[in-house]
């Protein structure tokens, strides 16, 4: 394996939605959990994180000055060298965040805002893999049985389950990789992204598979912080 030295890692953290199944007047990735906002939590494993070197947030234009003062600099994430404002989608926020890091690091570690019960092992597992492997994601084999249905809810077929795996982050990639993916995104307009390694499949590049986390939740509704919460005092 190649030493963690040799490839000098960024994560990039989009967290620039504004989460309307929340239902809240604030920002979901604002949201108190246990007395710091759910993003500072999601930050602080990165911080912690001896293979992330440094960090790139991509929050709402209009917070920030807010993600600064009251998240980097009040809990000490020295590692966040840049927040950048985000764009429409969250596929035009984490090509603006991978673009700030101005090619100065050679793996990208892309990670929700929202998933802020992600264990540090996970994300060394990630990160490892990625060492060896040209592009790598978390997820996790689906449990339930699965069924593709019509645009009138009927089933299709039924999937084999043991082929169908349930995708999270953090997600990495080789810079030139990722940035390329976003950008050929960009310019033939692929809107069916619904994570960034789709856009790196459309490359032609393989993915390598990292078991997820059963703890590793987005948080997207009230049940889900609640869940959150206690995933976090457990």
């Amino acid at each position: 394996m190649m030493k963690q030295s040799s490839l000098k890692t960024v994560a990039v953290i989009p967290a620039a939605g504004f989460g309307v199944r929340m239902k809240s007047e604030r920002a979901k990735q604002f949201l108190s959990l246990d007395g710091r906002p759910i993003l500072a939590v999601t930050l602080t494993v990165f911080q912690e994180c001896r293979e992330i070197d440094g960090i790139v947030l991509v929050a709402p234009s209009s917070d920030v000055g807010y993600c600064r003062e009251h998240i980097v600099e009040k809990f000490g994430l020295t590692k966040v060298e840049k927040i950048v404002p985000g764009g429409k989608r969250r596929q035009d926020s984490v090509r603006l965040g991978i673009q700030a890091t101005e090619g100065r690091y050679d793996l990208v570690v892309i990670h929700d805002g929202v998933r802020p019960v992600i264990e540090k092992g996970l994300l060394k597992r990630v990160i490892e893999a990625a060492l060896i492997h040209r592009a790598v994601i978390a997820a996790l084999p689906a449990k339930e049985t699965v069924k593709e249905v019509n645009d009138r809810h009927e089933v299709v077929r039924t999937v084999d389950r043991h082929r169908v795996w349930m995708v999270q982050t953090p997600q990495a990639f080789r810079y030139h990789d990722i940035l390329k993916a976003h950008e050929q995104a960009l310019a033939q307009g692929w809107e069916e992204a619904t994570d960034d390694a789709f856009l790196v499949e459309k490359l032609g590049i393989p993915i390598t598979v990292v078991e997820g986390s059963e703890r590793n939740i987005k948080v997207t509704t009230p049940y889900d912080l609640e869940l959150a919460r206690f995933l976090l005092r457990s």
